[in-house]
């Protein structure tokens, strides 16, 4: 058996980390030195230049054989923000809570998952850490590229476990079995800029880009699913270049988001979205941005092994949900079956975010079950 780790010291040596999307550096060695005492094998490579990278990733494996239980997760975080009442990148554990940018989403994960993995004796199969430091952001160099790589060398896990904040009121409450798809999409309709007194030497774009928004705001997508709600549309943002009172703008743009279930594809909604505003706006443009497809895990060994985990470390039966944003699930379903599964997540991406200690122990212990099961 290997030393142990205790979670909340390694959890706060990554918080100590600025580590803001996309990452890269210190965070991963302070990661990669605590598994290669554990006997992986560490494979990092760093993609990509600003505005998108560089962007550190990281696949750990330790032995070869089936069954391959991967565990995925990102060591970037959002920026800490104004208003902390102390430095959030330098960990504390006040009143039963460790607290740091990045305690909640997720790097107390990581390090209970680690801490899990030196509890256990690894008697087969294979172990990896696929870690990403591009979830926070747009994932251009992140989790895409590690599955180029696992599949550039035919390297496929069986199972994938995520340790996101998954959990609602109480640890162990909601696992997520699937995500819903999300596009975001910018529409631009051109206009002639000019003096609002002389309205017949310009041509005011407003009016048709509100067309456009209403007759997308009038559109039902669907009803939903047994497994997810039903996908809605949302508008982000409404801009023009001049905000003056007597000007008319040469140009308005709307900014929108689609959160769409597995009945939609991100390529038809985008298609959709074109055809309403060339009708309603002609000349109008449409950008868009898939960020990931709707995906779900069906019933399977690894759905059984982290409810029986948690059930038995915790009395707690989870509600399976598709409900949130997204996560790399929706590039990692690619290879295999996959589950989100992690802390209460009530202060991700908040100011003074923080994990309760006993929860990230908890949590270790969950893990150390799911590894037992699977590998042990």
């Amino acid at each position: 058996m290997a030393e142990p780790i205790d979670p909340i010291a390694l959890a706060s040596a990554l918080i100590n980390c600025p580590s803001v999307t996309p990452a890269s550096g210190q965070v991963f060695d302070v990661l990669a030195a605590a598994l290669e005492q554990l006997g992986f094998t560490v494979h990092r490579f760093v993609l990509g230049e600003a505005p998108d990278g560089p962007t550190e990733n990281m696949v750990a494996i330790r032995g070869q054989s089936a069954p391959h239980f991967g565990f995925a997760g990102h060591l970037d975080v959002v920026p800490a923000g104004e208003g902390w009442p102390a430095d959030a990148f330098t960990a504390r554990v006040e009143d039963g809570l460790l607290i740091g940018r990045g305690a909640n989403d997720m790097k107390s994960a990581i390090a209970a998952f680690t801490a899990a993995i030196a509890r256990i004796e690894q008697k087969r199969g294979t172990l990896s850490l696929l870690i990403t430091g591009d979830e926070e952001g747009y994932a251009t160099y992140g989790t895409p590229r590690i599955v180029d790589w696992l599949n550039e060398r035919q390297i496929r896990p069986d199972m994938i476990l995520i340790g996101e904040p998954t959990s609602v009121d109480r640890l162990g409450d909601t696992i997520k079995i699937g995500r819903r798809g999300s596009v975001n999409m910018w529409i631009e309709v051109p206009g002639v800029q000019g003096h609002v007194a002389y309205p017949h030497r310009t041509t005011n774009p407003i009016a048709p880009l509100a067309r456009v928004i209403a007759a997308l705001d009038a559109v039902h997508l669907d009803d939903g699913t047994d497994a997810f709600p039903p996908s809605n549309l949302e508008f982000t943002g409404v801009d023009t270049p001049t905000h003056a009172s007597n000007v008319i703008p040469g140009s308005a743009t709307a900014q929108l988001n689609i959160r769409f279930n597995n009945l939609q594809r991100g390529a038809d909604l985008v298609r959709m979205v074109e055809e309403v505003a060339g009708r309603e706006a002609p000349g109008a443009t449409v950008k868009a941005r898939i960020s990931g497809e709707a995906f779900l895990t069906p019933p399977g060994e690894l759905f059984d092994v982290v409810v029986g985990a948690i059930a038995e470390e915790t009395g707690v039966s989870p509600q399976l949900s598709t409900s949130g944003g997204t996560s790399d699930g929706r590039f990692l379903i690619q290879l295999c079956p996959v589950v989100d599964f992690g802390l209460p997540n009530a202060t991700m991406h908040q100011v003074g975010e923080c994990a309760a200690v006993e929860d990230i122990r908890s949590l270790e212990r969950i893990y150390a079950r799911i590894i037992a099961r699977l590998v042990g």
